[in-house]
């Protein structure tokens, strides 16, 4: 097979590249490692910054994102028992749109089945060939076959644990890390979320966050120990320390349920 980029990853980076080079005339071709029901499934981040959204549009997949999703014209920061209000609009002129990656996802296969564009799911041992060459290939396992997808070049969207990474000389490869000690728990609720726009609660017992993806789901960070597990943490333990990291009057707001563990 061949194909004039090849794409390694289909995430919303991997997927929306393929979107703009194939609205631009170039084919490409998306591997990923994961089924695509498995790659709808997963949960992340809800909120896209002025720059994502404009892109989004440009790309043809804004349209579901322009009726669905919930943009905002700032945020809450919590200090001390305050709610600190900062306004984007007023700011820097920008909003931002909460809006979860899942749909993002799903709009952006959507709009690439429209073009016809190529994605291969369930590969398998990919590598990355002939890097430093005119004539780079990639070759990875399929149903237990071996194939290779020649490319004018490739595109590694896979992020920090994928094969792309790895398969740049260290000579070449800069990193730049840094280590946190401490981890997040996150959670969504079935429940409307606490306030109409996000709140960044610090506090001296951790960092929280009160966020949302639409009308009835909401999503919740608490800051904890990197030792800590899912299972350590009951559905009565999480809704009590979210409600000691925020300001008592706003506390008295929430609205508990069952979670579901969103990483």
């Amino acid at each position: 097979m061949r194909t004039q980029v090849a794409i390694i990853g289909a995430g919303p980076s991997g997927l929306l590249l393929s979107q703009l080079l194939n609205k631009a005339g170039v084919e490409t071709v998306v591997l990923e490692r994961q089924s695509r029901d498995y790659v709808l499934s997963r949960i992340r981040a809800g909120v896209l910054e002025q720059g994502a959204v404009d892109l989004l549009e440009r790309a043809g997949v804004g349209a579901r994102m322009a009726r669905e999703g919930q943009p905002h014209d700032g945020c809450y920061l919590t200090h001390d028992q305050q709610m600190i209000r900062i306004d984007f609009a007023e700011a820097c002129g920008a909003k931002v749109m909460v809006y979860g990656q899942t749909e993002v996802t799903r709009d952006l296969y959507e709009a690439q089945d429209a073009l016809g564009a190529r994605h291969v799911h369930g590969v398998e041992n990919v590598v990355l060939q002939d890097l430093d060459s005119a004539t780079p290939h990639v070759t990875y396992d399929l149903d237990g076959q071996k194939h290779r997808l020649e490319c004018d070049f490739i595109a590694g969207c896979d992020g920090f644990h994928g094969v792309s990474r790895k398969s740049i000389p260290e000579t070449v490869r800069r990193e730049f890390e840094k280590v946190y000690p401490f981890g997040w728990l996150g959670v969504l609720s079935e429940t409307p979320p606490l306030h109409d726009e996000l709140i960044y609660a610090n506090h001296p017992r951790g960092f929280a966050l009160a966020s949302m993806r639409n009308p009835m789901l909401s999503r919740y960070y608490i800051q904890v120990p990197l030792s800590d597990k899912v299972e350590d943490w009951s559905d009565d333990a999480f809704w009590n320390e979210l409600k000691a990291r925020l300001p008592a009057d706003v506390a008295q707001g929430l609205v508990t349920g069952p979670l579901s563990t969103a990483e």
